[in-house]
């Protein structure tokens, strides 16, 4: 009979997958453009995120982390807690 070694070990915390990040459109625009001052439009940073290949992984990234300010994935703000309240 084989045990489970694994169920006994120890939890590690893993650092977040950030690979993403490197081919990233965003990574060739200054984060003010993401970040963008309070009742400024978020269009722009909207249509790039939109060709960016990354952009399903960066959401992701930050729906699970909670981030709460600036545009990521695609979505700002008011979008993603819209979204998550969705998802239940």
């Amino acid at each position: 009979m084989q045990t489970d070694t694994m169920s006994s070990a120890p939890q590690t915390l893993m650092a977040p997958d950030l690979s993403w990040q490197q081919d990233a459109l965003c990574a060739q625009a200054g984060p003010e453009f993401f970040f963008p001052a309070p009742g400024s439009s978020t269009r722009e940073a909207k249509q790039l995120c939109g060709a960016c290949e990354g952009r399903v992984a960066c959401l992701e990234y930050a729906l699970r982390h909670d981030e709460r300010f600036g545009v990521w994935g695609g979505l700002s703000e008011k979008e993603r807690i819209k979204l998550k309240r969705r998802q239940g």
